[in-house]
């Protein structure tokens, strides 16, 4: 996508702080933590947001989730415990439309029980 922001960090048109690269996933440290450790880990591919996933997606997804658990160990997070979270669409408060999700740790996470 021309105008997504995301698209244009991959393509490394705009720069960011890149903890995680592969052939299908980028990860990066948000420009306005919300924690001590927060890294937005997104596929390579615009997916616009989680309801948009197909069936041949399904590895991707899970690549993901390993990926952000494994980011978690190397940023220290793992022992204490983090939050791996998507949002979906404007009520579920996503402002980029290109599938991401958010690690937070490193401090006490309150909410959502």
């Amino acid at each position: 996508m021309d105008d997504c922001i995301f698209c244009k960090i991959v393509n490394k048109e705009i720069p960011a702080q890149v903890v995680y690269e592969d052939d299908e996933i980028l990860a990066f440290k948000d420009i306005k933590p919300l924690a001590p450790v927060h890294v937005l880990v997104i596929p390579k591919k615009h997916i616009p947001d989680l309801t948009a996933i197909t069936g041949e997606d399904t590895g991707l997804i899970g690549r993901l989730h390993l990926v952000a658990t494994r980011l978690a160990e190397e940023l220290g997070v793992a022992d204490s415990g983090f939050r791996f979270v998507n949002n979906c669409k404007g009520d579920g408060g996503q402002v980029v439309f290109h599938l991401h999700f958010h690690l937070l740790g490193g401090r006490q996470l309150r909410g959502l029980g």
